[in-house]
């Protein structure tokens, strides 16, 4: 194996772009990915410039350069952001000017130690698997051009027209605009890229802003920009301690989004997801779309609605592509990435931030899930996982084919649905799904059901069908 082929070998696209310590995540294989795109675009026929985004992390800006000076070198121009910059505002970008696609330097919510790379393509979605399958057949030792045929960057300013848009885009979507003069908001940047754009995009629609983790560290504060519970322990406090109306917190690069609310804390992104559709339901019309593994809650809403719920395997890649196959209003996951279709196909915790501010500012968030559950009824959910080999995921799961149960929990199956794995939809509504993880040697085993002792029921009895086929 060449020197060449073992870099190559080393990159691989899998749910959200390539991401890798910082050993591994490398100038030399990041010029190679520089130059797929490149030779990807150039074989679609693609002449217009190419946006090169980067998140907060040290290294992040000069993995951008290098991809820019790949991509000039190949004839192409280059948009570049002045500033880091949240993903959801690339991906505008590239839809709102027309742009061949965009190179996101960011590992997400992975830990300071990781970076990582997103191909958006033309129409600002994620890359499916056959774009991105192109590109990997495509890496290689960076290619030039004479300079004559170079082409430029352009430094500018993405946040300000993103910014303008998402104010505009609320006010026209949502039946009450976005007044939020008078509420208060507390925002958790979580040191990311989130600083100085979703605080300021709520601020300019008439919120008060607190700010927390709001100073760029590439080190996060010496973890990972993970929106989840455990991460948002100050946020929390500060909502529920009664300083603030309403908390948001974003990851690192701002495609996703958690909500703190003053009666329950840190709202589960199911409920929240529930309510947000909810609301834009009360001025617009449109289908959901979800993955597998999201509350049925949402479901409920969209029937009382006269709306329809199309279901997804897991990954935001997968809700976007049927959110434009269906013309679907909204689209989201249980993980916190949400998107609004005639915005965006993609994830955005900018956006959705501004949409649950304005909801939040007409009637508060507890009030508004409140008013679902008692309509629709309790849903708990719950996960566990199931240790078990890569090469032994696919043989497991064809076990489990050939061997449904005909009950789980003593209650009985009365769908199967294989989007994803296989998911159990029981006779009394509640749920149980076995899925493979795609980053784990594990199987992971999902439930819902209306109250947390029948959760774990679920899972327990999900085990056990699993376990002994591993």
């Amino acid at each position: 194996m060449t020197d060449d082929e073992a870099r190559a070998d080393a990159i691989a696209f899998g749910t959200d772009g390539w991401r890798a310590t910082l050993d591994e995540f490398t100038d030399d294989r990041v010029r190679m990915v520089g130059q797929a795109v490149a030779t990807y675009l150039r074989d679609q026929g693609e002449t217009a410039p190419v946006a090169v985004g980067y998140d907060a992390r040290e290294h992040s800006r000069g993995f951008a350069e290098e991809l820019a000076r790949v991509l000039c070198a190949n004839g192409f121009d280059v948009v570049l952001p002045e500033r880091d910059a949240p993903t959801p505002v690339v991906a505008w970008t590239v839809r709102d000017r027309d742009l061949a696609g965009a190179l996101m330097i960011t590992a997400s919510h992975n830990p300071p130690e990781y970076n990582g790379v997103k191909f958006v393509p033309g129409d600002g979605a994620p890359a499916l698997p056959d774009v991105t399958d192109d590109v990997v057949a495509n890496l290689a030792e960076p290619e030039s051009l004479p300079d004559e045929e170079w082409g430029d960057v352009e430094e500018t300013d993405l946040v300000g027209p993103y910014l303008d848009h998402a104010l505009a885009f609320v006010d026209d979507l949502r039946a009450g605009g976005r007044d939020l003069s008078g509420l208060r908001v507390a925002y958790d940047a979580m040191h990311g890229s989130g600083r100085g754009v979703t605080d300021r995009l709520l601020e300019r629609a008439g919120a008060d802003v607190e700010r927390l983790r709001c100073e760029q560290d590439p080190e996060f504060g010496g973890g990972a920009p993970e929106p989840v519970a455990e991460r948002a322990e100050e946020l929390t406090e500060t909502v529920t301690s009664g300083d603030a109306d309403l908390g948001v917190i974003n990851d690192g690069d701002s495609d996703r989004v958690a909500i703190v609310t003053p009666e329950r804390g840190f709202l589960d992104p199911n409920l929240f997801f529930a309510s947000v559709y909810d609301d834009l339901l009360s001025g617009a019309s449109g289908d959901v779309v979800r993955t597998v593994s999201t509350s049925s809650i949402v479901d409920r809403v969209a029937e009382a609605h006269g709306q329809s719920v199309h279901e997804t395997a897991v990954g935001f890649k997968w809700v976007a592509a049927a959110m434009g196959e269906h013309d679907a209003l909204m689209g989201g996951e249980e993980s916190g990435g949400f998107g609004v279709s005639a915005h965006l196909r993609n994830k955005d915790g900018v956006l959705v931030a501004l949409l649950a501010a304005a909801a939040a500012a007409e009637e508060p968030l507890d009030d508004r899930v409140d008013a679902l559950l008692s309509e629709h009824g309790e849903i708990h959910q719950g996960r566990v996982s199931v240790d078990c080999p890569d090469d032994r995921k696919a043989t497991v799961l064809q076990k489990l084919e050939a061997d449904l149960p005909e009950s789980v929990a003593g209650e009985g199956v009365a769908d199967v649905s294989t989007v994803d794995g296989f998911k159990m939809t029981l006779a009394d509504g509640t749920w149980v799904l076995v899925r493979p993880s795609g980053t784990e040697p594990k199987l992971r085993v999902y439930a819902e059901a209306g109250s947390e002792a029948r959760v774990d029921e679920l899972l327990d009895a999900g085990r056990d069908v699993v376990e002994p086929l591993v």
